[in-house]
């Protein structure tokens, strides 16, 4: 009758269990009379002490040394009941378990500890001829088990596979009965022994440890699993350092596939050795298991890879997919040949798209917010702060990026202001942590390629100036951009597939660490990037006159914006005395005022240069006009004010007079009527000094518009009228569209509705016929205030939805028309739209610090709050209550 084992307590109870296992391996090597059993009792019982030795201060192997005086006692009662003929079988059968016990224990030691158990093990022992001891004893171990495999003489091949296939259900069936009961092993010594057991019992190579944490990543893991188990290839497409080697370990370890292909998990460096036909396969068949040293072709590996599931990595496959030489193309084939196994999941990673078509391609991003925080905290915990964060943001969250900043500053032991102080001074030079290994090092990688040089000598200057714009270079714009360069949409598309760039919309651009480390230290040293900042400086001197046709020309500034600005902040901290490049500034301030209303980090040095330097008036009148464009008008002043100062001290009269003619409408829209009145008036006595009619006109235009807004309606009519009489036929149409537009709304508030509509529809006409959609949009602005006063509100629901449509840059003009639009729901009785609407307006004018309409707008919400405190005081509403908000937009400054 078997021995029944009951659970033994504590530390005793362990060390009991395994001196119970060892004396009964001892015995049964006695009573053996096959040399080859007692070889492996005497092995089996060493490996068993040598467990014991480590045990002695470790709880947690309880249930270890049960298993294994489970084991013993099952090969004891195999050698009372089974004849010698079949000893060899079940003596399989026992080390089998022994070894898928080993297996399940080392799968939850290599889960606790990232590191190489050899490696730990060759510290914690220092005794190296015990070590090669031990080499030598597994050696025989695997000898001996094979050779019992084959001792049955009358055993055919076709029996012995048999065999084999029975072990593999006799382990699949203790897996599952132990899954779950072995507590983590922590001993190093003990570690190291079972992985050299696995190293020598599975044929092929194991795969390296998976990594400690592969941070938010587990959406595209959990995808990469579905398609391991369809065994569907794929292959993971990135730029270095982002990761891809990482996601590729984590999935190879994951309980899924492990459970989907158990030990024919095989992962292939293939920057490891030369880039040849006859090494990757030499390779294939190592790593495999195939046992063929030097295979010629894939031929003579198709029997072993087609005999079972197998799920294959090869990472870094750049290496040989695009390799130097004449080989690539027979790497190639091999490789497509692996993805047609219907039997093999591969699964390629490069930062190369050069890949067989029948791998799904997955491109790797770089990681979110959180993840990217959690990636440095979880190397160098030094407090959450938002001194990490913005780094990290600079950085583009790159995982290799993010590893080596945190790597840098625990070795250094920084706090964040040191961190900080470090970045600001080196950028991405930080990024080296020794040891050769750097961001660097991963970038040069890429630009060794067969496939990079390639391409010509351009490349690498063109690869610097796609490094050097924010935005990277637009691909409609490469005709004029890079004129001498005629095969730049090909050299593109060869970035791209190099993963050195990437497509973001109608942009090439880059990863803002590859940025950093191409873009030229000196942009003045690299002549291609000099010869492209004449380009955008050719573009910017266009002339921006709307009555012009080539005015929608300048449109191209829309798209464009963020690589001219930082182009001008760069040459204009490089040579602060360049006329050319303050020239273009001014150009580039004007551009962004019609098209693309918004502020700008030129600012700073525009109002920091000496008052004696010549640009700064100019550059700082149209500094202080898109200011206004975009609502900030107490900045707006303040900077007229002083350009009307520095102009009175050494400018011309035309200067003057036009600086007081800006000063005065901004005058008008903070309400200083009295002000404005006075400025527009010195205006037009110098333009009528100078004998510009044009300019007279625009003047007459300024003081309808203040008269309007102080209620002087006559006075306005009479000078608005004056100002279309001042302008020609053609050649001022912009100007005689803001007229028209004015005596609209001057009629509007006269009650001479038709005379209204007549005017604005001709102001409509004219900016329809010229494509100004800004001009559109205040027309059908005033359209829908002309409407929504006579109550005939469909029609201004179109016309405020044509306002919308017609709003696109301006962000100060979407928050008039939602106002607006606030408005008339009020007026309607519909409050719940009204709110949302008269918000999205509050919002849009607080972005811009456009004060005085961020309070019309309070003043609207707390009529809307009133109306609907008196709707739910009331079961019945008066009609006409809605009607009683004063309309703040009548008395507003005008457009």
């Amino acid at each position: 009758m078997a021995t029944k084992y009951k659970r033994p307590k504590g530390r005793d109870g362990a060390i009991s269990a395994l001196n119970l296992a060892i004396d009964g391996f001892s015995l049964a090597k006695e009573i053996s009379s096959a040399t080859p059993a007692k070889a492996v009792f005497g092995s089996v019982s060493i490996l068993l002490g040598m467990i014991k030795d480590t045990m002695a201060n470790e709880q947690d192997y309880v249930d270890l040394g049960l298993h294994c005086a489970k084991i013993c006692e099952t090969l004891k009662r195999g050698m009372d009941k089974t004849k010698q003929e079949d000893f060899s079988k079940c003596l399989c059968e026992a080390i089998d378990q022994l070894k898928a016990t080993v297996e399940e224990i080392r799968g939850k030691v290599t889960k606790q500890s990232g590191r190489h158990p050899l490696s730990r093990f060759v510290r914690s022992r220092n005794d190296k001829d015990q070590i090669a001891g031990w080499w030598s004893e597994l050696n025989r171990i695997l000898q001996v088990f094979h050779t019992e495999l084959a001792i049955d003489t009358n055993a055919t091949a076709s029996k012995t596979e048999a065999t084999v296939s029975k072990i593999d259900g006799e382990v699949s069936k203790l897996r599952e009965e132990i899954r779950g009961q072995v507590r983590p092993v922590r001993d190093f010594n003990f570690q190291a022994i079972q992985y050299l057991t696995l190293q020598f019992s599975t044929p092929g190579e194991l795969p390296p440890p998976m990594p400690r944490a592969c941070f938010g990543r587990d959406d595209l893991i959990k995808r990469i699993v579905d398609l391991a188990e369809e065994l569907h290839p794929m292959a993971l497409i990135g730029a270095g350092g982002i990761g891809k080697t990482s996601i590729a370990l984590t999935v190879l370890h994951h309980v899924r596939i492990k459970e989907r292909f158990g030990d024919h998990r095989r992962f292939i460096r293939c920057d490891q050795f030369p880039a040849s036909q006859t090494n990757f396969l030499a390779q294939l068949s190592k790593v495999t298991g195939a046992g063929i040293e030097t295979p010629e072709d894939l031929a003579s590996l198709r029997q072993y890879l087609s005999s079972k599931p197998m799920f294959i990595v090869l990472d870094n496959a750049e290496s040989i997919l695009d390799p130097p030489g004449d080989g690539g193309k027979e790497i190639y084939d091999a490789v497509e040949e692996l993805t047609q196994f219907r039997n093999i999941c591969l699964c390629i990673t490069s930062r190369i798209t050069t890949i067989p078509p029948d791998c799904k391609r997955l491109n790797i991003p770089t990681l979110s917010v959180e993840a990217g925080c959690d990636e440095f905290y979880g190397i160098y915990d030094l407090g959450r702060s938002d001194v990490v964060g913005d780094i990290l943001k600079q950085l583009d969250f790159h995982p290799l990026s993010i590893n080596l900043l945190a790597t840098v500053a625990w070795r250094n032991v920084w706090n964040n202001n040191r961190l900080a102080r470090e970045w600001e001074r080196r950028q991405t030079g930080v990024l080296q942590t020794g040891h050769n290994k750097s961001l660097a090092d991963t970038i040069e990688l890429s630009l060794a390629s067969p496939m990079f040089k390639a391409l010509g000598p351009d490349t690498r200057g063109l690869l610097g100036v796609i490094a050097f714009f924010p935005q990277g270079v637009d691909e409609n714009n490469l005709d004029w951009l890079f004129p001498t360069i005629f095969n730049r949409s090909t050299i593109l598309d060869a970035f791209c597939a190099l993963s050195l760039t990437y497509r973001n919309e109608e942009f090439v651009t880059m990863l803002a660490p590859l940025r950093d480390y191409l873009s030229p230290k000196d942009p003045t040293s690299s002549p291609l990037l000099c010869t492209v900042k004449e380009h955008y400086f050719t573009r910017l001197s266009a002339e921006l006159d709307p009555n012009l046709p080539t005015f929608g020309d300048t449109r191209w500034i829309v798209s464009e914006d963020v690589n001219v600005e930082h182009l001008l902040n760069v040459f204009t901290s490089i040579d602060a005395n360049s006329d050319d490049v303050w020239n273009a500034c001014r150009k580039f301030l004007l551009h962004l005022y019609w098209h693309k209303p918004r502020y700008t980090v030129l600012r700073q040095k525009i109002e920091g240069l000496p008052d004696e330097h010549p640009p700064k008036r100019d550059c700082l009148f149209h500094l202080a006009r898109l200011l206004g464009e975009i609502g900030n008008l107490s900045e707006e002043h303040r900077l007229l004010t002083q350009v009307l100062g520095l102009r009175r001290e050494c400018g011309s009269d035309d200067s003057i007079a036009n600086a007081l003619l800006s000063l005065s409408d901004t005058d008008r829209q903070l309400g200083l009527h009295k002000e404005g009145i006075q400025h527009a008036k010195e205006a037009l006595a110098i333009f009528q000094r100078l004998g510009d009619t044009a300019a007279q006109a625009e003047c007459q235009l300024n003081l309808a518009r203040l008269l309007y807004d102080n209620e002087q309606y006559d006075a306005a009519e009479e000078a608005a009228s004056r100002a279309i009489g001042l302008l020609p036929e053609k050649g001022e149409e912009f100007q005689a569209c803001q007229s028209h537009r004015v005596l609209g709304r001057i009629y509007r508030l006269k009650g001479e509705g038709a005379k209204a509509i007549h005017h604005l529809e001709e102001a409509l006409r004219i900016a329809t016929s010229f494509k100004w959609p800004d001009e559109q949009s205040w027309i059908h602005y005033a359209m829908a205030q002309l409407f929504s006063g006579k109550h005939q509100f469909n029609d201004a629901h179109a016309h405020i939805e044509q306002a919308k449509s017609c709003a696109v840059n301006d962000v100060y003009l979407q928050g008039r028309v939602m106002e607006q639009w606030a408005d008339i729901l009020f007026e309607e009785g519909k409050l719940e739209e009204a709110m949302s609407e008269v918000l999205c307006a509050l919002e849009a004018y607080k972005n811009i610090g456009a004060a005085k309409d961020v309070e019309n707008c309070k003043d609207l919400i707390w009529n809307i709050e009133q109306a609907k405190e008196g709707q739910a005081a009331s079961d019945e509403t008066d009609s006409d209550s809605h009607f009683t908000y004063f309309d703040t937009s009548e008395h507003s400054p005008s457009p």
